[in-house]
């Protein structure tokens, strides 16, 4: 493999686990009421879009890049239905976040520009990877948003500037 290669996958395992904290972060401040919280009818809970987050890295990642059978039932990631608590929709979370790492470990140099079909379109492994870090990314800036919102004031930082070239005062 080659050290641009080595880079990319090192990176990408990186965003996985600074995604994955991030949202653990978010979840260590809100109760199970507050995970299933519509801002509006139309907003999207914090559960669930963490089904839905939970169902897209598995049927990209795990089923599409590492071969896992694709069980993915969209549709049913949006329902309300009975609600996990924070702790399950945590552990949920940080499985599949895992599985992905997994699968990022054992990939080889020629797996990358392979193709595969997921989800009915026709990418490679690299292009699948990456553009589901962007929607798993999107989507964790939404939890973080949607924390903001419901904390207000309350909402623990994880990063104040430091320097002033980090913006610090």
């Amino acid at each position: 493999m080659t050290n641009a290669e080595q880079e990319f996958l090192q990176e990408t395992d990186a965003r996985f686990e600074r995604a994955c904290n991030s949202v653990e972060h978010c979840l260590n401040q809100l109760d199970d009421e507050q995970i299933w919280m519509r801002l509006t009818p139309h907003v999207n809970s914090i559960g669930i879009i963490l089904q839905h987050l939970c169902g897209n890295l598995r049927q990209w990642i795990v089923a599409g890049i590492g071969g896992a059978e694709d069980v993915r039932q969209r549709a049913q990631e949006f329902e309300e239905r009975e609600h996990f608590s924070n702790a399950e929709m945590l552990a949920n979370f940080k499985a599949a976040i895992a599985e992905c790492r997994a699968i990022l470990q054992r990939l080889t140099s020629e797996e990358l520009t392979a193709p595969r079909r997921i989800q009915g379109f026709d990418r490679n492994v690299l292009n699948a990877m990456y553009g589901t870090l962007i929607h798993l990314n999107l989507h964790v800036g939404q939890i973080l948003f949607i924390t903001h919102l419901i904390l207000g004031e309350k909402y623990v930082l994880t990063w104040t500037p430091q320097t002033k070239e980090q913006g610090a005062a």
